[in-house]
């Protein structure tokens, strides 16, 4: 049983680390590269659909994106999701694909993205909290019914803070390596 949840908490605090690096991926950076576009959703067909589910991008050079709709009925939709996100770029539609130029970023918003970097770094250590609390709420209740020992109970909320501490601070380095990415000119 201790088992279970032990491995249980450790499965679901790699994911949380897991989603924290798949949102900084879309955190610009000043070069380009086609994660930039992973968190925009464009809404076609009736319903929000990820970007490269309708689309294909590539990168023809180190300032640009290019993205290829598969449709090219949804190049206007494609358009307005890009401006809509939070990222700060000018999409140029060109016949059937858009060219995406990444501009090289101001101070101001190397330091709006520093803090956007900081944000998405403590929500990925809340949701490494909450699967902490989880798991200790499991033990105890386990300890309660008598299903494990008070010692087991210990040692698997101890196993857990140790899994804690290692994921939290795998989310403060890659928050440190994004920052260090955004601040570089």
């Amino acid at each position: 049983m201790t088992n279970e949840i032990k491995t249980d908490a450790e499965n679901r605090m790699a994911k949380s680390v897991e989603s924290t690096i798949s949102e900084l991926g879309g955190i610009r950076s000043g070069k380009a590269t086609p994660a930039l576009l992973d968190n925009v959703k464009v809404t076609a067909y009736g319903q929000s659909t990820p970007l490269n589910q309708v689309a294909s991008v590539s990168i023809p050079d180190p300032k640009s994106l290019l993205v290829q709709p598969w449709d090219k009925s949804i190049v206007g939709d494609v358009v307005k999701a890009i401006q809509a996100s939070e990222l700060g770029l000018n999409p140029q539609v060109e016949g059937a694909h858009i060219r995406v130029p990444i501009p090289p970023l101001s101070e101001e918003r190397r330091m709006d993205l520093v803090k956007l970097c900081k944000k998405i770094g403590e929500d990925g250590k809340v949701a490494i909290r909450n699967v902490r609390r989880d798991a200790n709420d499991h033990f105890k209740k386990a300890e309660k019914d008598k299903a494990i020992s008070e010692d087991d109970m210990h040692d698997g909320m101890d196993h857990v803070q140790k899994l804690t501490d290692k994921f939290v601070k795998d989310i403060d380095h890659l928050i440190t390596a994004k920052e260090t990415e955004v601040m570089s000119v």
